[in-house]
């Protein structure tokens, strides 16, 4: 699933590619990719002559702005976008086209079909679903140890699932909450509110730099993961846990591990993230 540096990758290079734009048309093909409003004649009468002029992020989610509306769009697990000029052949799982009065077409293509699209007039976006319920960026300035120590001691879930709940902390999914935890030398097992204050500093600390770097590398090519210009990310190759079982840990030499923890496939060093 892209995370974080994946969909900010996307959305730079889209903003390069499309603001400015103005939309002649929309092709729906699987309507039930579009989630608000429930009509899809509604959504493509309402985009109909709308001028993208900025493409923003929120955690894993794009923000196409138009003159009126704002386009709230996840790619799940599979979903991504190009732009192409009118005419060139549609990859089969296309499933969203956006004419442009230029000739050109963005197209949204997905799979598994598990993306979803949310139209809002603009300024309503962060008042509902999905967006609202969202906990800061680790960029943000309400992304502090303190803030992060008021909620690790109200749970009794293990960091892993603290970490991978949006509505705690939004933009940090599986491939980066490993790496955070295995460069704040944390057990992904143990409990949140058994963790220190300098421990909660160092996962404070390593998540946002750990972002920060994917993001400056394009994020992490992972399975079929590529940006919407067909580029893959470097981040893959400074991955210290994911995706390595059974690998030596660069750091101590002793192999990863793999085990189910909070129903994701997670990484880690048994010696540099020791258990207790």
């Amino acid at each position: 699933m892209p995370e974080l540096p994946e969909v900010e990758t996307v959305r730079k290079t889209l903003k390069e590619l499309v603001t400015g734009k103005e939309i002649d048309h929309i092709s729906v093909y699987w309507p039930k990719i579009i989630k608000k409003p429930v009509e899809v004649e509604e959504f493509t009468d309402a985009l109909k002559g709308q001028v993208i002029d900025d493409i923003g992020r929120r955690g894993k989610f794009l923000l196409f702005y138009t003159n009126d509306f704002t386009l709230v769009s996840h790619l799940r697990m599979e979903g991504k976008y190009g732009v192409f000029p009118e005419g060139e052949p549609l990859d089969k799982h296309t499933h969203v086209i956006f004419h442009f009065t230029d000739g050109m077409e963005m197209r949204y293509k997905d799979v598994r079909k598990f993306g979803t699209m949310h139209l809002f007039l603009r300024g309503e976006e962060f008042k509902s679903e999905p967006l609202d319920k969202l906990g800061p960026e680790p960029f943000s300035d309400e992304f502090t140890p303190d803030y992060l120590k008021n909620k690790f001691t109200k749970t009794e879930r293990k960091i892993k699932a603290v970490l991978l709940d949006q509505t705690i902390l939004t933009g940090l999914g599986n491939i980066y909450v490993d790496e955070a935890l295995f460069r704040a030398g944390i057990h992904p097992e143990r409990k949140a509110k058994s963790l220190s204050e300098e421990e909660i500093g160092l996962i404070a600390k390593e998540a946002a730099a750990t972002l920060s770097e994917a993001v400056k590398q394009g994020g992490s090519t992972i399975r079929s993961y590529i940006n919407s210009q067909g580029q893959i990310g470097m981040f893959q190759l400074q991955l210290f846990v994911y995706g390595r079982n059974g690998e030596a840990c660069r750091k101590c030499g002793t192999v990863i591990e793999k085990r189910v923890s909070a129903g994701r496939g997670t990484h880690y060093c048994p010696k540099c993230q020791k258990e207790t």
